[in-house]
């Protein structure tokens, strides 16, 4: 399935289209000043509007800290759940209503790399590649982490 993806991160925009998928569209607040670390440009969800196939939905990207799962993005749109969690350095688990239904990579360059287990539905393709590309993929694990805060630290 072939999917467009739309990102332009100084901008603060991202659209996510294809032939049989529903357009969805993340947008960061006009005037806002983007994050270095965030393609889209923010993690702070009061600064970002998501509809999905035109409705709205509620996006709850967390904040991003030390732990993998503090990178996780939580989005709920038609009575779906649906969650972006790393699971790996550079790739994250997609989840819908708990359950896996793909594995993403992207590097925050726009481009997602998808692999999708059978029964994902395009509307499924649609929230996980925006949510990827919005947001990258892939965290250092908490000691990692810690050791490089450590090691900057020490003279």
């Amino acid at each position: 399935m072939y999917v467009q993806i739309d990102l332009d991160g100084p901008a603060g925009t991202l659209r996510v289209s294809g032939h049989g998928l529903p357009a969805v569209e993340l947008v960061r607040a006009p005037g806002s000043r983007p994050d270095a670390h965030t393609p889209i440009g923010t993690r702070r969800a009061e600064l970002l509007a998501l509809t999905v196939d035109g409705e709205p939905a509620v996006i709850r990207p967390a904040r991003g800290r030390l732990l993998r799962r503090s990178y996780r993005v939580d989005v709920h749109t038609d009575g779906v759940h649906y969650r972006l969690v790393p699971c790996g350095h550079d790739h994250s688990r997609f989840t819908r209503d708990g359950r896996r239904v793909g594995k993403l990579l992207c590097s925050g360059n726009g481009r997602v790399i998808d692999t999708w287990k059978p029964g994902a539905t395009p509307r499924d393709i649609a929230v996980g590649t925006a949510l990827a590309a919005a947001f990258g993929t892939g965290a250092s694990p908490w000691f990692e982490t810690v050791g490089e805060i450590v090691s900057e630290l020490i003279p």
